[in-house]
């Protein structure tokens, strides 16, 4: 596969409540070549202890459009449930607000995508990294 016709995408995700990579974020990767295409599921992978998927699937070649779907409720509910250990009060009911985040964003032949994505229980943030 060569470089010049394909687009790559990496990710990786900082729990900004903490001020630390998140781990254990499942992270599914889908393309589709056009904006009236169907996205096809290209596979997926999980954070590691640096908060990093460094073992997303290679873009085929005619990618345009990139969606990274990161499934957060499983990670919030586990931090809950340890913080419940060392405080049982809780500020709220315990649901997830952001159960799943889901960017997309337009990709062109031959350019790296390094797209973090800044996480709170709260609120999220995400942008062209390098």
């Amino acid at each position: 596969m060569s470089t010049s016709t394909t687009a790559s995408v990496s990710t990786h995700i900082l729990d900004t409540s903490i001020g630390r990579p998140a781990e254990g974020v499942a992270v599914q990767l889908s393309a589709r070549a056009g904006r009236d295409a169907q996205w096809q599921t290209l596979g997926g992978s999980a954070t590691d202890a640096d908060g990093r998927c460094k073992d997303l699937p290679a873009l085929p070649e005619g990618i345009t459009h990139v969606r990274l779907d990161f499934a957060v409720e499983a990670y919030f509910e586990k931090k809950q449930a340890d913080a419940q250990q060392d405080a049982p009060a809780n500020r709220d009911s315990g649901a997830v607000f952001f159960p799943e985040v889901a960017i997309t964003f337009a990709v062109k032949p031959g350019e790296h995508y390094h797209v973090p994505l800044l996480l709170n229980p709260f609120g999220y943030s995400v942008y062209r990294g390098s």
